[in-house]
């Protein structure tokens, strides 16, 4: 290894736990909020548990976006201290709202609810930072140490699982402060140490040639992900159209200012990362509640471990990308990738067995280790004068996707799957208007509508259901509620199968993408001084 690609010591390693903290964040609240305890302690009905959890994505998005535009303004020290009191002042939050039995209940789930919030602002404000400096850091192998950069994300979650999981007796509190763990390390590693120049700025390109990079297309898709958001959480008080507007206004201005569409290939990869965000992020915010009922089936374990399992392979893999990426180099390897996700995804929708369960596990693990950190480096090595807006808006606008549309329409595939699985239950056709025409009669479907009409699904009516059980044959109706019931909980693992489609998406995008740079002589990192 040559000087050149030396880590620098404390910064490379400050950068690194600063993303553990953010996975310890993320995991912790997670786990918190599918505890059932909490969720009683609470009153949290399952609408309200979904969006505790969705304000730890969407902000996440808004402030790495948001601090891409001033970071080499602010300062990268002024974003590290801003990360840093966020993610404190939400363990203070959560500490509280947990603990105290003084409290009023809607004051305690508003703490953990607003908390949930400045976790997600510090977290993205972590990334914003972090992704420019170690591409400052290292121009000649941006790809390979943007992996072991982000190694720190699955390296937090196999941490802070394990730790959540093994202090399972232990009040929720308690495990809280573990975030505050981390924090600390990296903050004290950070506050006296000298970042780097970003690139773009050293190379002498203007603010509005970064933003050009981006252009009307970027921002296109950047305000589109920005309208679903803001119509998701402000549309009940302001008219969808005007939000519509604004978010137009801010493509519009921004292709008028910079009198550019952007670089195709950028605007290419924003779209890409929306199946593979969901990909990444979605899954594993479902999959512990998919594969619960099936590892529980298999053996008494607690269903956190298949994530605490993936991820520890993302982190061993990550860690070791150099000679990876080396060796393939960064659009074969995500072509790779992607099929290793399909099959994983596959496999994982259908096995059974603790060893199986694994074993799909870990071929799922390995499809999605480099997804994210190789599309970091492709964009900061094909867009460098883009700096840290075209790296890290990327990012937000996977993020912002995953919240709004990808983890959605995951749950809509469950829901659906659910549907045709009770559907193909034989018993079920012994229950008068249970069944017509082969499938589930509209009295016991509620039809769902999100998004206008994008992510439409019927859900279940397992009330509905019940009522006509009571018309089947009295010896039959014990038998057909057991059955219908099993395949509904079986349901959750098949509909693994159907989130192929994200990876299989990304697939076709990475073959068309590997075929453009091979007509053009091959891929080859752009130099920021030679683009400038």
């Amino acid at each position: 290894m040559s000087d050149s690609d030396k880590p620098s010591g404390a910064l490379f390693w400050g950068c690194f736990i600063a993303l553990i903290t953010t996975a310890f964040g993320f995991i912790t609240r997670i786990f918190m909020l599918s505890d059932s305890e909490i969720q009683n302690k609470l009153g949290l009905d399952a609408g309200e548990v979904g969006q505790y959890i969705g304000i730890q994505i969407w902000p996440f998005a808004i402030s790495i976006i948001l601090f891409s535009l001033i970071i080499d303004r602010v300062g990268y020290k002024f974003s590290m201290i801003f990360a840093f009191s966020c993610q404190i002042i939400w363990t203070v939050m959560g500490y509280i709202a947990i603990s105290s039995e003084t409290m009023d209940l809607d004051t305690r789930k508003n703490l953990i609810l607003w908390g949930g919030f400045i976790l997600a602002l510090g977290n993205g404000t972590v990334e914003a930072f972090i992704n420019p400096v170690v591409a400052t850091m290292f121009t000649k192998a941006k790809t390979k140490w943007l992996n072991i950069l982000h190694a720190g994300w699955p390296g937090g979650l196999v941490l802070a699982g394990m730790l959540v999981i093994l202090m399972e007796e232990a009040a929720w509190e308690n495990k809280i402060l573990l975030i505050a763990i981390p924090a600390v390390i990296y903050f004290v590693m950070l506050i006296k140490q000298t970042f780097p120049v970003q690139e773009r700025v050293s190379a002498g390109i203007s603010y509005k040639g970064m933003l050009s990079e981006f252009g009307f297309l970027g921002g296109l898709v950047a305000a589109f992900v920005i309208f679903l958001q803001l119509d998701d959480s402000l549309g009940k008080h302001v008219p969808s159209i005007v939000l519509m507007l604004i978010c137009a206004a801010m493509a519009i201005g921004l292709g008028a200012y910079t009198k550019s569409l952007g670089r195709p290939l950028m605007f290419v990869l924003l779209l890409i990362m929306m199946p593979l965000a969901t990909t990444e992020i979605g899954t594993d915010a479902w999959i512990t509640g998919l594969m619960e009922n099936v590892v529980k089936a298999s053996a008494n374990f607690h269903p956190g471990w298949v994530l605490v399992h993936t991820s520890a392979i993302m982190m061993v893999l990550r860690f070791f990308a150099g000679p990876i990426v080396h060796k393939l180099q960064p659009v074969p390897l995500l072509i790779i990738s992607s099929v290793l996700a399909i099959a994983g995804l596959a496999a994982l929708s259908g096995v059974s067995g603790i060893f199986w369960i694994f074993a799909a596990a870990s071929l799922y693990a390995l499809g999605k280790t480099f997804f994210w950190p190789t599309m970091l480096g492709i964009v900061s090595e094909q867009t460098p004068k883009g700096g840290a807006l075209t790296l890290n808006a990327i990012s937000g606008v996977g993020m912002l996707a995953v919240g709004v549309l990808g983890t959605p329409y995951i749950g809509s595939l469950k829901e659906k799957t659910i549907v045709s699985e009770v559907a193909l239950v034989e018993e079920a056709s012994m229950v008068p208007g249970l069944i017509k025409d082969g499938q589930l009669s509209k009295s016991v479907l509620k039809e769902q509508d999100k998004l206008y009409g994008t992510i439409k699904y019927p859900v279940l009516q397992m009330d509905a259901v019940d009522e006509l059980i009571k018309s089947a044959p009295e010896g039959e109706r014990e038998k057909i509620s057991k059955k219908i019931t099993d395949a509904k909980d079986g349901s959750d693992q098949k509909a693994l199968m159907s989130m192929t489609v994200f990876p299989f998406i990304m697939l076709v995008a990475y073959v068309f993408i590997f075929l453009h740079f091979r007509s053009k002589g091959g891929y080859k990192p752009l130099d920021v001084s030679a683009e400038g």
